[in-house]
């Protein structure tokens, strides 16, 4: 984990229902059973500054950094997909994204990995499908000058293998449910040897959780059931995220309220 992602994670999972606001100081201390000090938390700041991710501001207790409306948008999406708040139904109809150039190497290698992130997955080099639009789409196409016929399409019924296929060309299923099965049998070993009596622990622990589950983001789009393999691997894994973030939540909520109250208060929302 880096101090970037570890931040994302905190002002996600804590932060952003609490107003976006943290003074400097708080989130030294929050990140510090994570294994990050001060100089590492601070260059990640300003990175995430310079991003526009975070903005500046000041509090009643010192200098802090706030989430910007972009910041907002970023985690509220990542928030309703991690967290599964949003409803899975489907219409029968892709969210399609056809690029009209492709972008030089490493910008193109930026934008896939964006796309990815905001559940798109590719059928060609330029062609790329969703389940459901995602709000971020055109940020993100016009972040990296890029322009793009973007539409809802449905498939046509004669196509061989359907929506199913088509789902299989556009994500590694296969490899993506023996991943979510790894993760579980992984991560029982490690949330088994915490139990909650240590605040900080608990908090480390459960941010440990939220980093490794919040990379299956970049793999996968939240397809609905009628698109799944039998016996979906994810499901089990999601259930088991939700209980041990649910199980470690008064502690961590503990430490998290002990770090912003001594001297790093979050700024009412508005």
């Amino acid at each position: 984990m880096r101090a970037r992602s570890a931040l994302f994670d905190v002002y996600g999972g804590y932060l952003r229902s609490r107003g976006g606001s943290a003074a400097i100081a708080a989130l030294v201390r929050l990140l510090e059973p994570l294994g990050f000090g001060a100089p590492a938390i601070r260059t990640a700041v300003s990175r995430m500054v310079r991003q526009g991710w975070l903005a500046p501001i000041r509090l009643d207790d010192g200098p802090g950094y706030t989430l910007t409306p972009r910041g907002q948008r970023r985690l509220d999406e990542a928030g309703a997909r991690i967290y599964r708040t949003r409803p899975s139904t489907w219409d029968g109809r892709w969210h399609v994204v056809v690029l009209e150039d492709l972008p030089v190497r490493h910008a193109r290698d930026r934008l896939a990995s964006s796309l990815r992130l905001l559940g798109y997955g590719p059928l060609g080099p330029a062609t790329w499908v969703a389940p459901r639009p995602s709000p971020e789409i055109a940020e993100v196409l016009a972040g990296e000058e890029v322009l793009a016929r973007v539409f809802h399409g449905e498939l046509d019924g004669g196509v061989d293998g359907g929506d199913t296929a088509l789902a299989t060309r556009a994500w590694d299923l296969d490899t993506l449910g023996r991943d979510y099965r790894a993760f579980v049998s992984e991560w029982d070993e490690r949330m088994s040897e915490v139990d909650g009596d240590s605040p900080a622990e608990a908090f480390a622990a459960s941010q440990r959780l939220l980093h490794a589950w919040r990379k299956f983001l970049f793999r996968d789009p939240g397809l609905p059931d009628e698109l799944l393999p039998a016996d979906w691997p994810g499901h089990r894994a999601a259930r088991f995220f939700d209980e041990h973030t649910a199980r470690l939540a008064p502690a961590a909520k503990e430490f998290l309220d002990d770090c912003l109250n001594r001297g790093g208060r979050t700024r009412s929302s508005a």
